[in-house]
């Protein structure tokens, strides 16, 4: 497991927030830096504007996990409360950013963002050159398509899979065509990658280079939450425990000897782990438990 889940801000959005934000040239920021949110990019991006010196705006939507709310304030930026859902969010910091001259930080769909999440992958593969298969969270894409890229740059044997809630399946709609797999968009646990409508640039890259996508049902990332805390002793998010999640109850569309997960954050709202056993009640526990 890659434990993202244990960066300063508590997710892997760190790396491509900061990658961004150190090439910005000074000018660029000075009317600030504006992004939108459900927590884990707001943070990334408060951290590295705080460090750059900018102030930073971010737009979260209702119901956003106040630990994340908290966070992100703590790092220095404004919250703006906004929308019922990220897409909602997204809607009006773009508008803000028009009226305002801010830079705009997309959570996914920007080379330079996509960029930094390949360095996950990277050092995985570093850390573990036996590596056959490395499992991704997917939202709106960065990660899984940053992962696509660097293993298939320098390990085009190994393979990538993503992996989303069915409750909010878009990516894996259009990797499989609408037929296949229905594109929902519910509430779901893991609400950090509850995205509607996923990257033009994820998705090109995700079609061209991942192996394949699955899903997983909301019973099954309240149980990988379980899991990872009672069995690792780790605090992982729903949208963080997905990729667990599709291993642990036997989705994997091939068999691998050495399959690496990228767990991408922790960034759990205590207050959501009895709903997560009672979520997980309805679900046979796994023979690995």
């Amino acid at each position: 497991m890659k434990l993202e889940n244990l960066q300063k801000t508590g997710s892997f959005k760190v790396r491509g927030a900061f990658n961004k934000i150190s090439k910005l040239p000074d000018d660029a920021c000075a009317q600030g830096i504006i992004c939108a949110s459900a927590g884990n990019h707001a943070q990334g991006v408060a951290m590295a504007g705080r460090e750059k010196g900018v102030p930073v705006s971010v737009f979260m939507p209702e119901g956003t996990p106040e630990a994340k709310v908290l966070a992100t304030r703590q790092y220095g930026a404004v919250v703006k409360i906004t929308g019922r859902n990220f897409d909602e969010a997204y809607a009006a910091a773009k508008k803000e950013q028009l009226r305002s001259g801010a830079v705009f930080i997309h959570p996914f769909d920007d080379l330079a963002v996509i960029e930094g999440q390949a360095t996950v992958a990277l050092e995985m593969l570093q850390q573990c050159p036996a590596l056959d298969t490395i499992v991704v969270p997917a939202g709106g894409g960065g990660l899984l398509a940053g992962t696509a890229l660097a293993v298939k740059t320098l390990r085009p044997e190994v393979r990538v899979v993503g992996v989303q809630a069915e409750a909010a399946s878009a990516i894996a709609s259009a990797f499989h065509g609408s037929d296949t797999f229905p594109a929902l968009f519910l509430p779901t646990i893991a609400e950090g990658i509850r995205v509607k409508e996923p990257g033009e640039l994820t998705t090109r890259i995700i079609r061209s280079l991942v192996d394949d996508m699955i899903v997983v049902s909301e019973q099954e990332i309240a149980s990988a939450i379980l899991f990872m805390l009672e069995r690792e002793k780790m605090l992982v998010e729903g949208a963080g425990a997905t990729a667990v999640a599709a291993v642990l109850h036997s989705h994997m569309p091939f068999k691998s000897a050495r399959t690496g997960i990228i767990v991408s954050g922790g960034n759990l709202d205590i207050s959501k782990l009895e709903a997560c056993r009672k979520i997980a009640a309805s679900i046979n526990q796994v023979s690995s438990y």
